[in-house]
């Protein structure tokens, strides 16, 4: 048995992971079976491609950008002062990480669209001529892409800067005020800095995220971005143009992977002197208001998306008016009710499920030889099982695709042209087996080797001491990796968008993104109201998982 695990874990990595990856690679580098590299010069020679390049980069550079802009005076503000509802405001500004942009682009485009909320209040002040309304969207919704992508992403460069920031040693700020510097100069020259390390590493995470996007282009109807053309070629697998594509996005994304973490990992910090605190400022009572009403208006702008989805869902008519003039809750029956959106309310079930119980299975298959056993290639393992973390979603998804359904293939039962049950699964299991990997190790390091030790030395078998002994000590971790991985597979994007090609088959969000292509005039709403209940959730399943590991939590996001 110990011998037939490592082997079984290390077959299931070489067929779904090694083996994709490798025929993406054939593929964009060979030409009639030989090495070339005229696929890539195809694209590069092609100005649309290269538009479609500079577009995704731009789309990633500004929201990095706005995310940096927004993110960095909040870790300062959050390390250095105390104000009231410091702790609350705290949480809040976190809210964005819970709501996807993929369904907030519906609500932001009802706000900012010609003829949106914006534009009808700004009529009724006399600053717009609804004659020739602005596009604050711009052309194509680019505006929007980057708007939502920043809105969605600095959350996570808040929490990168506020850790690096409280990791600093206090007394080389007091040195530099000692000195004669003040406020911005020591923030300058000393606090960002020493910081820099960890405020890169979120920044090439944010980066990668927006630059590999997928559902907020689609939804914006924005197909001049990488990602975009990804989406259309995968139903080509003949076209080598799509694998010559989704390569130079894998190399684009292990070169920042790596940059962030060779000038990221480095700890500029130095160690704090025992017992030394971090010093922080108490804001006077004008301060402080002025710190809270910021912090609350940036929450607020945050889910202004969201609140537009919302909206959308409850009206029954809102046409050249601000807000809704008509409210009714049909449209949430009519999830219900219609053939197309029941159905794929219980394909995302099935497959959440079914890919939630695989991660089970070798979640805790691969944490406990991390943990309790000894043999070659251990390390490898270990990277192997947190890769899928590094892998934007649509370079696994076309990977899948392509490999399985070629003809002749050794697996054609995973081809998803015929059903794509199975391989929807494995895709979703792949990219949630770090949450269960990690949940599951974080529960085992912390069950002494002892106890287990003792009911192997009292007659029970291996099987009886895992099931009686381990297994009840680490369930808490494994219910909550289990409760982030179910929600996620359900909301997951590039898989269920590039491999669900029937509507029989689809999940929540292909289902989502098909109603919004239709003309019929309730379709947006149906659309709205479904992703409201994908919306609640998540949110509700990430306060359990956050309530059964509090501080944990930050375990099954480290790579």
């Amino acid at each position: 048995m110990k011998k037939l695990l490592p082997l079984t874990v290390t077959l299931f990595f070489a067929v779904f992971l090694a083996w994709p990856l490798a025929e993406l690679l054939k593929g964009a580098f060979t030409d009639g079976g030989r090495f070339s590299l005229r696929y890539f010069q195809l694209i590069f020679d092609n100005p649309f491609y290269s538009q479609c390049f500079l577009n995704s980069a731009l789309i990633a550079v500004w929201s990095t950008l706005l995310a940096l802009a927004v993110a960095l005076p909040l870790a300062w503000l959050f390390n250095r002062c105390e104000f009231p509802a410091k702790t609350l405001l705290n949480s809040l500004l976190l809210l964005p990480l819970i709501l996807p942009p993929f369904v907030g682009a519906i609500g932001l485009r009802q706000f900012f669209t010609r003829y949106g909320t914006l534009n009808l209040l700004l009529e009724k002040t006399g600053l717009v001529n609804l004659a020739d309304p602005p596009d604050w969207l711009a052309s194509g919704g680019f505006y929007g892409i980057i708007l939502l992508q920043a809105l969605h992403l600095y959350p996570i460069l808040f929490l990168s800067a506020q850790a690096a920031m409280a990791n600093l040693d206090p007394a080389l700020r007091e040195a530099a005020a000692n000195l004669g510097a003040r406020g911005w100069r020591v923030f300058r020259t000393v606090t960002l800095p020493l910081a820099l390390p960890g405020i890169f590493a979120g920044t090439t995470i944010v980066f990668i995220a927006a630059f590999t996007d997928l559902g907020v282009p689609l939804m914006f109807s924005f197909q001049a971005t990488v990602p975009s053309q990804i989406f259309n070629l995968v139903t080509q697998p003949d076209n080598p143009l799509g694998y010559a594509l989704v390569v130079l996005t894998l190399l684009l994304v292990a070169l920042l992977f790596l940059l962030g973490r060779r000038l990221g990992g480095g700890n500029h910090a130095t160690a704090m002197r025992g017992g030394a605190q971090a010093l922080t400022v108490r804001l006077g009572r004008l301060p402080a208001l002025l710190a809270t009403a910021g912090v609350l208006g940036l929450v607020a702008v945050s889910v202004i998306p969201h609140l537009g989805v919302v909206l959308q869902s409850f009206s029954a008519r809102w046409f050249m008016t601000a807000l809704p003039t008509e409210w009714s809750g049909q449209f949430y029956r009519e999830v219900f009710r219609l053939d197309a959106t029941a159905l794929s309310v219980k394909n995302s079930l099935l497959y959440s499920v079914c890919s939630l119980s695989l991660d089970l299975l070798l979640g805790l298959a691969i944490a406990w030889l991390l943990t309790r056993e000894k043999f070659r290639g251990k390390a490898l393992l270990d990277t192997a099982a947190m890769l899928p973390l590094a892998l934007p979603g649509l370079v696994l998804a076309f990977a899948y695709y392509v490999t399985f359904s070629k003809p002749g293939s050794p697996l054609a039962f995973l081809d998803p042209r015929g059903n794509p049950l199975p391989l929807l699964v494995i895709a979703y299991a792949m990219h949630r087996l770090p949450y269960l990997v990690r949940a599951a190790y974080a529960g085992f390091q912390q069950v002494s080797a002892a106890l287990e030790e003792a009911s192997t030395n009292l007659g029970a078998c291996a099987w009886q001491t895992f099931r009686r002994v381990s297994l009840p000590l680490i369930m808490a971790n494994l219910v909550a990796g289990s409760i982030l991985t179910f929600s996620f597979a359900m909301l997951d994007v590039s898989n269920s968008l590039m491999l669900a090609q029937e509507s029989r088959f689809y999940p929540i969000t292909k289902a989502i993104y098909s109603l919004m292509g239709r003309i019929t005039p309730t379709a947006a709403n149906i659309a709205c109201a479904l992703g409201v209940l994908a919306l609640l959730l998540l949110a509700a399943a990430l306060y359990l998982a956050a309530r059964l590991m509090g501080q944990k939590m930050g375990q099954l996001f480290r790579s």
